[in-house]
């Protein structure tokens, strides 16, 4: 098969084109048409150039940067959105906590009740048929809303009857915990003595409250 260039084309004189590039006269206006096309060709090319690296690489930035926070924002409406339509399941979750936050401070008793509490705790042993060999409340440790009272305490009795005890104060309507029991079987008459630390809670009263915001204000202060 014979392909047949354009006349246009095959007229073409690759030398004569070289030679108009040689010897140009400093006046652009009398350089031959080649060279003036080339040169036409070159400075849009550095116009574009110019354009893209001032401008368009900028604002191509600026365009990823929009894109990514268009994506940030679509996470947060979707989350925000999932809020709102959860929202009365959260305010029921919300009101349920509540409630049982509620019962469970009513297991802590106020300063004036907490006398009552170390006579039940030692009546809880005494009804046991046990021996306070000690029975020692120590300072209070203040906390966010409440206050711990460890109470030393040294018992004497037998297996069933410390066991029982410990039972009884589980079972007590305030909330007492037993921590560092130890059991020492070397008294006579085959008792087991128990020393253990009975802690048991109660919470501030307003006055307390606003007395341990104040300290902590200062606290905050004084950083």
């Amino acid at each position: 098969m014979n392909l047949t260039l354009p006349e246009s084309l095959s007229s073409f004189d690759f030398q004569t084109f070289v030679d108009d590039f040689r010897g140009l006269d400093p006046n652009p206006g009398n350089w031959p048409l080649a060279p003036r096309i080339a040169s036409l060709i070159g400075l849009f090319a550095l116009i574009l150039l110019a354009f893209w690296w001032f401008d368009w690489s900028d604002q191509s930035t600026q365009l990823a940067a929009k894109q990514q926070e268009e994506v940030s924002l679509k996470e947060e409406f979707l989350n925000k959105k999932g809020q709102a339509i959860n929202l009365p399941e959260y305010r029921k979750q919300l009101a349920d906590i509540d409630r049982a936050f509620g019962a469970l401070l009513k297991q802590l008793p106020n300063r004036s009740e907490m006398e009552a509490l170390l006579i039940d705790i030692n009546q809880a042993g005494l009804g046991r048929g046990l021996q306070f060999d000690l029975f020692k409340p120590g300072a209070e440790v203040m906390k966010d809303f409440y206050a711990e009272m460890p109470i030393t305490v040294s018992l004497s009795g037998s297996y069933h009857d410390l066991g029982a005890f410990a039972a009884d104060v589980a079972k007590l309507p305030r909330i007492v915990t037993l921590s560092d029991v130890n059991l020492d079987g070397s008294k006579e008459g085959g008792l087991l003595k128990m020393d253990a630390v009975a802690t048991t809670y109660r919470y501030l009263d307003d006055e307390e409250m606003a007395k341990m915001r104040k300290q902590k204000a200062e606290k905050a202060a004084k950083k």
